[in-house]
């Protein structure tokens, strides 16, 4: 006797969104949606720990939630202190709310609210290109203007032909694609995420518990880490852009040909 097992069958869309159209423009609502509350639960955040830490219990014990705002800002603050010699009061701030605001984003995706396969209510945002795409742009534009504002237009454009001429083109070009490497990167750990949440949901109910939960968990994980990486990178970027990457280099350069002192 046998048993036939008809095969899965996935319809995975790709690029498939909620879609308005107004004055020739394509809105995708559902990652507008999505976008909104993501940003919702940055600002919510931010005025419950602003509330923590303005408030003066009379034990003088922390909240869990202030406990985990000021780990995640005292990092941030010791990259960019790190990377450009202070806590500088835009990079650190702008760092921190990227990570807090694409960590939303990305855990958006494991919420239970996928109506069916063509609906999910609370898609991750960041599984579009158009939010990652733009989130590179401002990150990057805006490390553009602070390098222009700390070594001038001259300095800042000089910096890419610092190894000769013959290397600019190609100095050039590699500033231009980051911004694109930077969209690419989120949206495709992302998307990958999404696209194994649609897979796991085609198995049988009886054992589709066990694999979604361990799913869900490696992808929550995954989530947490593209967040750290893109604020990271950010911070990098900003570093490199005062020039203070080349000039902690020549401060190793300088340390390891120094003559150290004989031992008495």
């Amino acid at each position: 006797m046998s048993v036939a097992l008809a095969p899965l069958k996935a319809e995975i869309e790709i690029g498939n969104h909620v879609e308005r159209h107004l004055f020739g423009l394509t809105f995708n609502i559902d990652t507008i949606w999505s976008t909104a509350i993501a940003g919702g639960l940055v600002l919510l955040l931010g005025f419950l720990a602003r509330r923590a830490l303005t408030k003066n219990p009379e034990d003088h014990v922390p909240t869990k939630l202030q406990l985990f705002w000021e780990t995640i800002v005292d990092q941030v603050n010791k990259q960019v202190e790190e990377n450009l010699g202070r806590v500088h009061p835009y990079v650190a701030p702008l760092a921190v709310s990227l990570f807090f605001f694409i960590l939303f984003c990305n855990w958006l995706e494991l919420l239970p609210t996928e109506i069916n396969h063509s609906l999910h209510l609370t898609p991750a945002p960041t599984a579009d290109t158009n939010l990652t795409y733009a989130l590179a742009l401002v990150t990057m534009i805006s490390v553009w203007a602070y390098g222009i504002r700390q070594q001038g237009l001259g300095g800042y454009l000089g910096h890419f032909f610092a190894n000769g001429p013959l290397l600019a083109p190609l100095n050039i070009l590699e500033e231009l694609i980051k911004p694109v490497t930077l969209a690419l990167r989120l949206f495709g750990n992302i998307f990958a995420g999404g696209i194994m949440l649609s897979l796991i949901g085609l198995i049988p109910l009886y054992i589709l518990w066990a694999p979604n939960l361990l799913w869900k968990a490696f992808d929550m994980a995954i989530g947490g880490i593209q967040a750290f990486i893109f604020a990271l990178l950010t911070v990098l970027y900003f570093s490199m852009a005062a020039g203070h990457g080349e000039e902690h280099d020549e401060h190793e350069e300088q340390h390891e040909h120094t003559p150290q002192p004989a031992a008495a």
